[in-house]
């Protein structure tokens, strides 16, 4: 993961160059896969021929089939980390069931701290 001054600065770069980055959010990923994925093979400029291209990407690229593939099931790839650890639910919000409220807090006043004065703190 990139520290979060990466993240900003190529979040602040998207707004300055849309055309050069394009800044996903999980969320809207979750809220709506089609419409997303079609917008980054846009922005790839690999725009999508048919709505079946893009029904096979998503069913490619999905949690239950990749947390299911068999390196995933019993796969190792760094460190004796067993891949299946890196497959929980795939649910917006399922941070929660980790963090403690104290975490979360910290986690939100930090972030309130580095990203609310430019838009970026959701």
């Amino acid at each position: 993961m990139l520290p979060v001054k990466s993240r900003f600065e190529y979040w602040l770069e998207s707004q300055k160059n849309p055309q050069k980055i394009l800044f996903l959010k999980y969320e809207e990923l979750k809220r709506d896969p089609k419409g997303e994925v079609k917008k980054l093979a846009e922005f790839l400029g690999k725009p999508f021929a048919s709505e079946e291209e893009i029904d096979k990407v998503l069913w490619r690229c999905s949690l239950e089939r990749l947390k299911n593939l068999e390196v995933n099931k019993s796969g190792s790839i760094l460190y004796n980390v067993h891949n299946s650890l890196y497959f929980r639910k795939g649910v917006v919000g399922d941070w929660k069931n980790y963090l403690t409220p104290e975490t979360e807090e910290k986690i939100d006043q930090t972030s309130r701290i580095k990203l609310e004065e430019h838009g970026m703190f959701f």
